[in-house]
């Protein structure tokens, strides 16, 4: 396998976090007050994850967002407290993350429930594979059943955790019974409308990142036009498959239409750590100053079964990652061309400002204007690099 760069990344990524992290809140009245007080709660949304205690609720935070190995994992302590992680990660992809412990009684009297739910994105339901679910599946009704009679629009998602120390035969046995249980759950309680969508998860590969990929997909309003940006762009380049990634987290935000398969989401996650891995290590400049991910990032992996992994930056937190053969590459002038058209229309489809934020948006966005150039220059650009007059 050999890899080409066309420049020398600098820097680390360190700066892609927000340096005033508020990563913990002492207790739910200091969370609430803290809450009531921000200016910028109301501005993201937010991602719930409960589920009982040990289900492995705070070991997927720290593996996706935060870099930790799966390994590490093993030391960290029991969750005592109410979280707020600020996942500021990507300039597209802003929400915040509460990590509930699984002994905590937040429908206790004396909390607003209400408060939590009301500005609620996606609550996430973590079950442990590996364990008796018979509890969590009862705790699972509860939360799901109350939260949506306070919000109805809540994306509710359920993690089937651990699965990474059982067979295929038992994942599937076990998923389908966790199903069949929570729904038979729902509609003894006449709950048909609420919606559950299903995982099979562990921090030991990469479904963890594909679960939360769908979970943030769904936060984002621009989906639709992001996968049929993507569509046309495969299409007039002879590209097989391509994601839109978050460099950090390594959440795919968008893809094309064809199928997702697991094993090309995983050659596109490696080649982004070994991107950021080598530019770390031979691309720091003396003074350790930037990034090693910048505008002009770009990498190239050829495989030895003729497969070919482009990697191009599209902003400054975002990257496009194709899947395609030797023979379409060799056309790597009218790839860029097409690139070029694309990276300009995704910029029309995300301004982003700082100034400004919408309430309750997972991505700071304008939409493109009737006369930008660079969404009309996609759709028109021709399979031989010429463009073409919209008719």
């Amino acid at each position: 396998m050999s890899i080409e760069y066309e420049e020398q990344l600098a820097g680390s990524l360190v700066d892609s976090f927000p340096k005033d992290f508020d990563y913990g809140v002492e207790n739910m009245d200091m969370m609430q007050e803290n809450l009531e007080n921000s200016p910028s709660a109301d501005n993201k949304p937010r991602i719930l994850l409960m589920g009982l205690r040990r289900s492995g609720k705070s070991s997927i935070q720290k593996v996706v967002f935060h870099k930790m190995s799966p390994n590490e994992t093993l030391f960290l302590e029991s969750t005592n407290k109410i979280y707020k992680d600020d996942i500021s990660a990507s300039s597209f992809v802003n929400f915040h993350i509460w990590d509930f412990p699984g002994q905590v009684d937040f429908f206790d009297p004396t909390f607003d429930y209400e408060m939590i739910f009301r500005g609620t994105g996606a609550l996430i339901f973590v079950i442990d594979a590996q364990d008796d679910y018979v509890e969590a599946l009862g705790r699972l009704h509860l939360t799901v059943s109350r939260a949506f009679r306070v919000n109805p629009e809540i994306n509710f998602e359920v993690f089937i955790h651990k699965v990474d120390g059982l067979s295929d035969d038992h994942k599937i046995e076990t998923q389908r019974d966790i199903h069949q249980r929570a729904n038979d759950d729902l509609a003894d309680a006449s709950l048909e409308k609420l919606h559950l969508s299903f995982y099979l998860t562990s921090i030991y590969d990469h479904s963890i990142f594909e679960a939360f990929s769908k979970v943030v997909q769904k936060l984002i309003p621009q989906l639709p036009t992001l996968e049929n940006l993507l569509n046309i762009f495969i299409s007039n380049s002879g590209i097989e498959k391509a994601f839109l990634f978050d460099v950090v987290s390594k959440i795919y935000i968008a893809t094309d239409s064809s199928p997702v398969d697991m094993q090309s989401y995983e050659l596109c996650c490696d080649m982004i750590d070994v991107v950021i891995d080598v530019s770390c290590i031979y691309g720091l400049k003396d003074d350790s100053n930037g990034n090693a991910y910048d505008k002009e990032s770009l990498a190239i992996i050829k495989l030895n079964n003729t497969t070919v992994l482009y990697l191009k930056e599209v902003t400054k937190f975002l990257a496009l990652v194709c899947i395609l053969r030797e023979e379409s590459f060799e056309r790597k002038g009218l790839i860029d061309y097409n690139f070029h058209c694309f990276r300009k229309a995704i910029h029309e489809v995300f301004e982003v400002s700082s100034s400004t934020q919408r309430t309750g948006a997972a991505v700071q966005s304008s939409p493109p204007s009737s006369s930008g150039n660079g969404l009309a220059r996609l759709k028109s650009a021709a399979l031989n690099g010429t463009p073409r007059s919209l008719v």
